[in-house]
């Protein structure tokens, strides 16, 4: 049984004790009150609203478009349906990058708005200034490192980051200035297991693991993928613990026939 599994809600301080006790850290994303419900009660320790409701919510290519709108409507349904989990909601492209005003003003939104426990945002260095600025307001940011979504345009493709040791220099030292600047947790999104091992080694906060390898302190999904809704996307680090798009499709097209049978609704099932 996990050391933190009766705690009834679930705090950044939280997160930090469990790499301290040497026990893995769980996320999930969610978009909606009705997964937020399933995804809590199921017991993962963190709720990440990510802008990647963008790709698997709205069906654009890239997380680009979403707007603070629109992360903050997302945020609010997720926490209606949230007991104990911890809450991170994404800070969107272009609401934080280009001046720490306005990315305290977002981060400010969101947590007024929403009610969300904590903000993420990607990069390093590049936005030390956006991260000081809203740590030292209060709010609790998570960082993002590694393969940065946001950044696609500039990087060219969704492969394997820090595979260079030049980069992979720059990965550990922009999480240390990530973990001096007050960020409570660190996401590495696809780089080499190994790297990551050493960058969850070098920092007292929190790592967060996706395509990151096993040496993370915890490990995030995309419940979408998690749970088999998307059948299109099969990246070498997602396991399908569902296969829900055939089974839905299936239940979908049982109900067409069972109505165009007139087999539904029968007696039973009428007033």
């Amino acid at each position: 049984m996990s050391v933190h599994s009766e705690i009834k809600k679930i705090t950044t301080e939280t997160l930090r004790k469990m790499k301290f006790d040497k026990e893995k850290i769980t996320m999930l994303t969610a978009y909606d009150f009705t997964t937020a419900k399933m995804v809590d009660a199921g017991g993962v320790d963190a709720i990440l609203v990510g802008d990647s409701a963008s790709n698997v919510m709205a069906g654009y290519e890239t997380t680009l478009p979403i707007t603070l709108d629109q992360m903050i409507y997302h945020a609010q349904c997720v926490i209606r349906g949230v007991d104990r989990a911890l809450v991170v909601v994404d800070l969107p492209f272009g609401s934080y990058q280009s001046n720490p005003e306005k990315a305290l003003e977002s981060a400010v939104r969101i947590m007024k708005e929403s009610e969300a426990h904590a903000i993420k945002l990607e990069g390093g260095k590049e936005v030390e200034k956006s991260i000081k600025k809203i740590v030292n307001a209060g709010i609790p940011v998570m960082g993002h490192l590694g393969l940065t979504p946001q950044s696609i345009y500039q990087f060219g493709t969704y492969k394997v980051r820090a595979k260079e040791e030049e980069e992979a220099e720059k990965l550990i030292s922009d999480a240390k200035l990530l973990e001096e600047l007050g960020c409570f947790s660190v996401v590495l999104e696809k780089i080499p297991a190994a790297l990551a091992k050493k960058v969850t080694d070098s920092v007292s906060i929190p790592t967060i693991g996706i395509g990151a390898g096993p040496h993370c302190d915890g490990q995030v999904l995309v419940y979408h993928d998690m749970v088999g809704m998307n059948k299109d996307f099969s990246p070498k680090f997602l396991r399908r613990y569902l296969d829900l798009y055939t089974e839905i499709t299936g239940a979908v097209s049982q109900y067409v026939k069972d109505v165009k049978s007139t087999d539904f609704p029968n007696q039973e099932e009428s007033y």
